[in-house]
């Protein structure tokens, strides 16, 4: 099979973590580049990663998390926070990384930046942070992915208060919204849900060909 296969048979949601094994700098920082290239809509990447390891904070966060106990034991806690009303500012923001990176002229991209700026802007504020918070999930998705590459456990969690998280992490004041949590560590010997066999649809059911 695949090798990539592989890794996403063996991947699953982890339940109980091991405390006692550490994530290396190492292969945090391979995390951390997988979830920064990630894809977004037009490259804007409209969202904050926040990489908790204080345990004090990780207790207060977790009565949020409905008392579940990977927030506390994983090796590293990662929330997804996508930027409330994002617009011109963040815009801008990115044509002038584009051009230094690029380094082409500001002027030349001035016609598409310009209808960046009128698509996302036309939009409420609400459908604007509906569409911020969307963007988490493909990132995440890079994560999780990256993680089984390097065997490292990884669970995606929406059971969460948002408001409880932003308030404790300060978040609504950097105008931010929690929209995802993942937990990333490795697995304890004692979690059973390792052995299970992986559920999905059959390929009949899932997918269309036209």
């Amino acid at each position: 099979m695949n090798t990539f296969l592989d890794h996403q048979n063996w991947r699953y949601a982890t339940k109980k973590f091991d405390a006692t094994k550490k994530i290396s700098n190492e292969d945090l920082n391979i995390l951390k580049e997988a979830i920064r290239l990630s894809s977004s809509s037009y490259g804007l990447q409209p969202y904050k990663v926040i990489i908790v390891e204080n345990p004090e904070l990780r207790a207060k966060i977790r009565p949020s998390a409905w008392g579940q106990s990977q927030i506390v034991e994983a090796s590293h806690l990662i929330i997804f926070a996508n930027e409330i009303n994002f617009g011109t500012t963040g815009i801008d923001n990115y044509f002038k990384n584009t051009s230094e990176t690029r380094q082409i002229p500001l002027e030349s991209m001035k016609g598409y930046q310009e209808l960046v700026i009128k698509n996302i802007t036309s939009l409420s504020e609400e459908m604007r942070n509906i569409w911020t918070a969307k963007q988490t999930y493909l990132a995440l998705g890079n994560l999780l992915n990256a993680a089984a590459e390097l065997k490292i456990d990884a669970t995606p969690m929406e059971g969460f208060v948002p408001s409880e998280v932003n308030e404790i992490l300060g978040l609504d004041k950097l105008g931010l919204n929690a929209t995802l949590i993942a937990t990333i560590g490795y697995r304890h010997e004692e979690d059973a849900t390792q052995h299970n066999k992986k559920v999905r649809k059959s390929n009949e059911e899932l997918f269309i060909t036209l």
